[in-house]
């Protein structure tokens, strides 16, 4: 850490004079996060500034990278120590000297709530704002939800709160949030001048609490309610956005002071919520993923030209999100028609974002630029990467990397986007097995963030390495997983699957079963989510797998029927579900439960009732178990792997923190208990994870195999 000034000691917050100014400068690397070294050293800045009578206005600014980015999060979880950030902020307000914030690079959270405690604020171009606490589950807690919207505007900070989002430094001055844009990348200079401007013209001390924060309060009363309705609706049950607007709300009625105190309290049982336990615990597991073995060992090959072998609705996809990362990337598909297309495909996505305004025609020519189509693989020769992303068929598959072998220049990467396929036996089938990886996009590949990194047997450390780096520049999500049928997700999908199979053939409508997915958090349940990516492609899968089905095992045919009538859902206008005159909302079908009911009777089932709680209990310990399953055979490394693969790939409610921390919070021992009641129906089926026993009767959890050298 930076010494001080005086050269007796280091020092979280650096002060000296320049003039009648009195810089105070955050020096906490690498994001000057404030610690409790940082919130001292603002203290004892403010008041220096009031006690010093040659001192006549105080200037706060970040050294480094930014300005203040948020809470540190060394100290989440250990016992707050004094000062406290409201305290701060509080102090920083009550300065009698003009307090000015000199922003540049993040201001986020607590940092933010510092910026608008001064007085004025003047930002550097590369500043960015924001309260994202709505992302932990909490709300600001250091009087972010008055100040806010004093400066801003009712709606602007209630939009800035519950979105979580960033501000750039013109949105910023524009909404009022700060005073001044300044050219240039030095804060410090920029914040002096501005100092010293205000000095020359005698501004006034400006304290945010000390106004309104809204002229019409009955006007202000209507909006927040149509405010708190709509959120309500579109977080479905998440505790603390409505926080925030109950917040501001109380700040219409009570005095300022009054009204960063319930702010506080409220802010309080944020913290005290189990959401917030899930929510925190999915922010550290997203970084922890990105930590494979291999990244560690060795550098990723050069990664600057990549190829894609198919143009339908994945291949092009995932030509898109590579064409957003700044990559050029050329197409092969088998014949022109099918080129034509693939391009149409790509070109369809950029149509899009300039139809809404997202995307200039210039932007999108200067993107379609970088890519090139081809129906010889040839065109491949010089590709650093090469992306196959043809039908999920293994000799198809065989073909294509017999290709790819053959034109692919020394050391390319050679990716398969197969969502089930041995990857190892796709390796053993070219003379570089070394080089072949699994790249398991999730559709639609250039919006969903997930990347399952499938590493097989024989693959290169610097190949793993050299993926990790592609989910970087392609802004994903990385989850490293072993080789079996599935991978992590869509193995763990099949297992949970079958349980709401066996539901439905005894007794549950899939109606019902959705439902009850839904209310728990997810946004669609899994006969939706079937009917959305096409029941065809489960069918395809049920018939690969026929051959090595246990006969033992329980079969289910509902879905195997309504394929056969052709319905696949919502491309078929039929599925499960109707979708009148190309809906996307689907509405029930009763031929669908004539179905269902036929298959009770030809598995002499007799249907029974299922409550929501009894779908709930199932339908997860179905996914815990295997989810077990996969951590203890290795195919996820740990089980925040697993938990960050269904939050970014599967609809997971993400304030629950995943379905192994999901497990953790309501216990190990009740999941265990589930799984043997429902083993006395189906012993073959429900059968625990040894996993699971062995944590349960040494009185751990999950969480304990993430961390195994605490």
């Amino acid at each position: 850490m930076p010494a001080s000034s005086s050269g007796t000691a280091a020092v979280a917050v650096r002060t000296r004079r320049e003039g009648a100014v009195l810089v105070a400068t955050i020096a906490h690397p690498p994001v000057n996060a404030l610690s409790v070294e940082v919130r001292r050293g603002l203290l004892q800045a403010a008041e220096a500034a009031d006690a010093d009578p040659e001192i006549a206005a105080l200037l706060l600014v970040g050294e480094g990278r930014g300005f203040i980015a948020g809470a540190d999060i060394r100290e989440f979880g250990k016992p707050p120590l004094p000062p406290s950030l409201p305290e701060v902020c509080n102090r920083i307000e009550a300065c009698r000297k003009p307090v000015i914030a000199a922003i540049h690079g993040p201001a986020l959270g607590g940092g933010l709530e510092v910026a608008m405690a001064a007085h004025y604020r003047v930002a550097l171009a590369d500043a960015k704002l924001g309260l994202p606490e709505v992302q932990l589950g909490l709300m600001p807690g250091s009087g972010g939800t008055q100040r806010a919207p004093r400066l801003m505007g009712l709606q602007p900070a209630l939009e800035l709160m519950l979105s979580g989002r960033h501000l750039d430094a013109q949105e910023a001055l524009e909404c009022g949030l700060v005073d001044r844009v300044a050219e240039g990348n030095d804060a410090l200079a920029a914040g002096l001048a501005y100092a010293l401007q205000l000095l020359a013209t005698r501004a006034p001390v400006r304290r945010t609490g000390e106004g309104v924060l809204a002229a019409d309060i009955e006007s202000a009363r209507a909006t927040l309610k149509g405010i708190a309705a709509d959120t309500a609706k579109k977080t479905r049950g998440l505790f603390s956005p409505l926080k925030i607007v109950e917040a501001v709300e109380a700040g219409l009625d009570l005095p300022f002071a009054e009204a960063l105190r319930n702010e506080r309290q409220l802010f309080l049982q944020c913290i005290d919520s189990p959401q917030r336990a899930g929510l925190v615990h999915a922010f550290f597991a997203e970084r922890e993923v990105a930590k494979a073995p291999e990244t560690r060992s060795a550098k990723p090959r050069p990664l600057a030209s990549v190829g894609v072998v198919g143009g339908g609705t994945m291949g092009a996809g995932i030509a898109v999100a590579v064409l957003d990362a700044g990559l050029p990337v050329t197409m092969v598909e088998r014949d022109e028609a099918s080129l034509a297309r693939g391009r149409a495909n790509v070109e369809k996505v950029y149509d899009g974002l300039v139809k809404r305004g997202r995307m200039t025609p210039e932007a999108k020519a200067a993107v379609l630029a970088r890519f090139a189509g081809s129906t010889s693989y040839d065109a491949l020769a010089g590709a650093d990467l090469v992306i196959e992303a043809v039908f999920e068929d293994m000799a198809v598959k065989h073909a294509v990397f017999a290709e790819l072998d053959r034109v692919a220049k020394p050391g390319a990467v050679l990716a398969t986007n197969t969502s089930y396929l041995d990857i190892d036996a796709i390796a053993a089938g070219i003379s570089r097995p070394q080089d072949v990886i699994g790249l398991h996009f999730f559709s639609p590949a250039n919006i969903m963030k997930l990347l399952e990194i499938v590493v097989p047997a024989k693959v290169s450390a610097d190949v793993v390495a050299t993926a990790f780096e592609l989910a970087k520049k392609l802004k994903k999500v990385p989850v490293r997983a072993g080789v079996c049928d599935g991978f992590i997700g869509n193995r763990i999908l099949a297992r949970y699957r079958q349980a709401a199979d066996y539901m439905m053939e005894d007794g549950a409508s899939p109606y019902q079963i959705d439902e009850a997915v839904r209310a728990f958090g997810y946004p669609m349940g899994p006969y939706q989510v079937s009917d959305l990516a096409g029941g065809d492609i489960g069918w395809a899968t049920r018939k690969r797998k026929a051959p090595t089905r246990d006969p033992r095992a329980r079969y289910v045919q509902i879905a195997d029927r309504i394929c056969e009538r052709g319905w696949f859902g919502q491309k078929t206008g039929r599925g499960y579900y109707l979708y009148p005159e190309g809906a996307r909302t689907g509405v029930p079908d009763p031929e669908v439960l004539a179905i269902i009911d036929a298959e009770r009777q030809r598995a002499g089932v007799q249907p029974r009732r299922f409550g929501a709680d009894d779908i709930l209990r199932r339908y997860l310990a179905a996914m815990v178990n295997e989810g077990a399953n996969v951590v203890r055979e290795r195919i996820a490394l740990r089980p925040l792997d697993v938990d960050v693969t269904f939050l970014y790939g599967y609809g997971f409610p993400r304030f629950r923190g995943g379905p192994m921390k999901y497990a953790d919070t309501i216990g190990l021992d009740r999941v265990l208990a589930d799984i043997r009641e429902f083993a006395q129906e189906d012993p073959l089926f429900w059968q625990p994870s040894p996993l699971l026993v062995e944590l349960v009767t040494q009185g751990r959890n999950f969480d304990s195999l993430n961390h195994p050298a605490d």
